[in-house]
């Protein structure tokens, strides 16, 4: 169980599988810069949580939920989480009690993302964080969630199964070890880089080639050497 004082925010294990040093940048080295595309999810993360609770039928809508799991160490807030009437056949565990509401609820968090589904599994770690949370305040078994995206506008179901519960646990751990270690680590996999808001103050053309202190002296000897004119500095 992890104190108060170690809680890290839910989106670092989304910014961790995209690239672990965007991870490290924003979370241990305070550092952000928005692009339009971090800009234009931001305004979908605002209009999610400024509609305000809503009923839809046997639905029940809350906007920006505190979440938190001290097993995990992880902490944040929900674009939007449904409560569902349960069906006859829904087994015990996935229904909960939750304050304020009378009987029986079945949980689906739902995360707004501005642009398309994603081969890599960052946002259904993030969702599927989400859900463990509220399992975790709850004393309930969520089953799924949605990824609604913007562009196509449209919802992923997410299954949340042990797969994806274990990369998620994996992933908190790996993030709490990155924020301990306070090392952020070297660019990984560049073609993530063009659409990345924080690539001016990551410069991975220059850390991705500088793996070690020779070959980035080496580097700069050359760089060095290419900017003096025949004659100069003794150079012919």
């Amino acid at each position: 169980m992890y104190d108060e004082d170690d809680m890290l925010p839910i989106s670092a294990l989304q910014h961790y599988l995209y690239c672990p040093r965007q991870c490290a940048l924003i979370h241990l080295e305070q550092v952000w810069s928005e692009n339009q595309s971090t800009a234009q999810g931001r305004q979908l993360h605002d209009r999610a949580h400024e509609a305000g609770p809503e009923s839809r039928g046997d639905v029940r809508v809350v906007r920006g939920l505190r979440l938190c799991s001290r097993e995990l160490g992880l902490s944040g807030q929900s674009d939007v989480v449904e409560l569902h009437h349960p069906r006859p056949d829904c087994p015990l565990d996935e229904q909960a009690c939750v304050p304020g509401l009378d009987g029986k609820w079945t949980i689906r968090p739902v995360e707004y993302k501005r642009g398309r589904s994603k081969r890599i599994d960052c946002d259904r770690v993030q969702l599927c964080a989400q859900a463990m949370c509220l399992e975790e305040m709850l004393d309930v078994h969520i089953a799924e969630g949605s990824l609604f995206y913007g562009q196509p506008r449209r919802r992923e179901s997410v299954v949340f199964d042990g797969s994806l519960r274990e990369l998620t646990s994996q992933t908190a751990h790996n993030v709490h070890q990155l924020i301990r270690r306070g090392v952020t680590p070297p660019p990984g996999n560049l073609s993530r880089c063009r659409g990345c808001s924080l690539i001016g103050s990551c410069m991975p053309e220059r850390t991705g080639r500088a793996r070690n202190a020779g070959l980035y002296l080496r580097r700069q000897l050359r760089e060095a050497l290419a900017c003096d004119p025949p004659g100069v500095n003794g150079h012919e």
